[in-house]
């Protein structure tokens, strides 16, 4: 997959100097701990000299893009929340598909994801958690690879030949034990998760968790997110999956349905 951030051949208006702010601006979305980033930190992240990292840090900080710390440390700042709350609440699709997660995560007392794709990753969008004490550690707006997540490989079994090859061409790293690394054995396991309408990580990305997912599609027919159930291994054992795999499939379909896809 292309950096989403690297200049468009041949188009105009490539501003090398907005993309190296925008640079920063999603590195520092990696401090999820909110300790933040210091100017050398953050400089040698995108490549940068000391002077020009402050250089383009100083209108984020200006406009509350970026917040400067009383360590002088730089972490995001509140303007981020602000323009996340408004694309929250103009983005219908999500927010219809919440009572179907709620309900799935009722049903199955485990935490349920609604994830898009950003190939070769995927994107979690919308959680419901768990009522039992242990809970995933996910969140939204979090990344994960496609290629050993249930939720990527319930939508890359309905991609393109080419965006599954560019996938596995990004690398195939181990995550756990179970990790597919091969690409014939990825591309197999896709077949078979078409062929039956549902993916699982089969402890693939986590040690001690386990997913099932189905895919969403969209009124063009294309599988553009997925939900999943996750749980740690002891509560969603392996002969537990076939009890869980109606649940998944059904919601999915549901969400589908209210998008214009394929029921």
């Amino acid at each position: 997959m292309t950096d989403p951030l690297a200049p468009t051949p041949g188009a105009r208006n490539n501003s090398a100097s907005l993309r190296r702010a925008l640079g920063i601006l999603i590195g520092l979305g990696d401090d999820t701990e909110g300790r933040g980033r210091t100017l050398t930190e953050l400089a040698a992240q995108q490549g940068l000299s000391r002077s020009t990292a402050l250089r383009l840090l100083q209108p984020l900080v200006d406009a509350r893009f970026v917040q400067v710390l009383p360590s002088g440390a730089y972490r995001l700042g509140w303007r981020n929340a602000q323009l996340g709350q408004v694309f929250l609440a103009g983005n219908d699709p999500h927010r219809d598909a919440r009572d179907v997660l709620r309900d799935l995560s009722e049903s199955t007392h485990e935490t349920v994801h609604l994830v898009t794709a950003d190939f070769p990753r995927v994107v979690y969008v919308d959680k419901v958690d768990s009522p039992l004490p242990v809970r995933m550690a996910s969140r939204v707006g979090s990344t994960q690879s496609a290629y050993c997540t249930s939720v990527g490989k319930a939508m890359l079994a309905h991609a393109d030949a080419a965006v599954v090859d560019a996938v596995i061409a990004a690398g195939l790293a181990p995550r756990t034990g179970n990790t597919i690394t091969d690409g014939d054995a990825l591309r197999a396991e896709l077949a078979r998760t078409r062929a039956r309408g549902w993916a699982i990580d089969d402890v693939e990305n986590e040690a001690g968790v386990r997913c099932v997912a189905a895919p969403v599609f969209d009124a063009t027919g294309a599988a553009t997110h997925a939900i999943s159930v996750s749980a740690p291994e002891e509560r969603l054992p392996a002969e537990r999956v076939p009890r869980v795999v109606p649940l998944v499939t059904a919601a999915a379909r549901t969400v589908s349905q209210r998008w214009g896809g394929r029921g």
